[in-house]
């Protein structure tokens, strides 16, 4: 142990996260955050970690490490984020988390002492606001987001269908367990001065596992089905967009953005990657009785609507940016915004295998997911992450072209 010192440690727990499924350069902001967060023996152990969930002695074995100081450490990557439990068939087991959704969150979600909250801000303002993170997962044109836009019910115009799964209130009745913590965007911009709005801090909502893995770990208080309910009206309220977790079976949490503050918003109005926000299987649409008002223009969390210059004014839709979200029509007095059914469906994947997967292929990290830590993962892991690419509708195998199997077998080929 701690045959790595210094920034090589940090170097080698950078290139880990940036071989996962959200990408993470390097530069010296990300080595501050880095050495901020862990130790080096946590890093180390962090390095040393398979991908897939696996429990301790699995960790121990492929790590070489010593049980009891693995399990020690282990808790306390736990207990600030930066690995996460969950309890399956009768034991944890564990994985590391990503920057994002991981240890940003996470990170910003703590309370309580030996917590420098507003120092951890800077830092990831300093790394997150930097156009470098964002290109770095959409630059190439990627689709797969961790996030995905949810519709205000009462914005779907009439007879139009919706999924349960696209429905946030179905999402909530369908769980378990609930969870509710401080918004890591909102925390972070409050304590770099960039908070705008007067949106509470306490909003963020997780469900099922997640929120048994918060609240295990003090980083979110545990509620009822009833608040959980009474945060989406709340949303309404304040104009929120409902972000949430890009899947469609056992979504894990909702996230409450308001345009000022949320990073995956300002990767759309910001920087223009129009995917760093997956949008809703709907659109909005303009109605007869639009005056060109203006409070839709305003109410846009990625400024996706402008008004005509003609004689007579009306709002106008920008529909490669536009999330399908709702939220305009909540503030439209004239009820002449709806949203609408888009005519091109929407990739969601079915579950986090799927969603890892394609985010991962998109962002040429599979293969080091697969192959990187041979011994840790199983034959029954490997066939099944490669099965599962392969089993992939044809809708979904389409999305991967013929340039992005290429970078793979380039990769794997440079790998061998």
């Amino acid at each position: 142990m701690g045959h790595l010192v210094g920034k090589d440690v940090y170097r080698k727990l950078g290139s880990k996260m940036d071989s996962m499924q959200v990408r993470v350069p390097w530069n010296e902001k990300l080595y501050e955050i880095l050495k901020e967060l862990y130790t080096p023996e946590e890093a180390e152990v962090y390095c040393k970690m398979p991908y897939a969930l696996s429990s301790l002695d699995k960790i121990a074995r492929v790590s070489g490490l010593d049980t009891e100081f693995l399990e020690k450490t282990l808790y306390s990557l736990c207990s600030k984020g930066l690995v996460i439990d969950i309890w399956v068939k009768g034991k944890y087991r564990y994985m590391p988390s990503p920057m994002v959704i991981g240890v940003f969150e996470f990170t910003m979600m703590r309370t309580g002492e030996n917590t420098d909250s507003k120092h951890w801000a800077r830092l990831f303002h300093q790394y997150l606001s930097d156009e470098d993170f964002i290109a770095a997962n959409y630059k190439d044109g990627q689709r797969i987001s961790p996030l995905r836009a949810l519709p205000y019910e009462s914005a779907l115009g009439e007879h139009v269908e919706i999924l349960d799964y696209e429905k946030a209130t179905a999402i909530i009745e369908k769980a378990d367990k609930f969870a509710i913590g401080l918004c890591s965007c909102r925390h972070e911009k409050m304590h770099v001065g960039e908070k705008q709005c007067d949106v509470p801090l306490e909003m963020c909502s997780s469900m099922g596992k997640s929120a048994d893995y918060l609240i295990r770990n003090n980083l979110a208080r545990e509620v009822s089905k009833e608040d959980a309910l009474e945060n989406l009206a709340r949303s309404l309220q304040y104009g929120l967009v409902l972000n949430a977790d890009n899947v469609q079976k056992n979504v894990s949490f909702i996230c409450h953005c308001c345009k000022c503050c949320c990073n995956a918003l300002a990767g759309i109005s910001r920087f223009g990657y129009a995917n760093a926000v997956v949008t809703s299987s709907f659109i909005a649409a303009v109605l007869e009785g639009c005056t060109g008002c203006g409070k839709c223009v305003q109410a846009c969390p990625v400024d996706a609507i402008g008004v005509t210059d003609k004689e007579e004014k009306k709002a106008q839709i920008d529909t490669e940016y536009c999330l399908g979200c709702g939220v305009c029509t909540v503030q439209c007095p004239t009820k002449a915004l709806v949203l609408k059914k888009r005519k091109q469906k929407v990739l969601h994947p079915e579950n986090t295998f799927e969603r890892v997967l394609l985010q991962s292929l998109e962002r040429d990290t599979l293969p080091d997911l697969l192959f990187a830590h041979p011994e840790g993962m199983t034959p029954k892991l490997m066939k099944g992450m490669l099965g599962g690419f392969l089993r992939l509708p044809g809708m979904k195998r389409a999305l991967m072209s013929d340039a992005l199997r290429s970078r793979f077998l380039d990769r794997m080929k440079a790998m061998s």
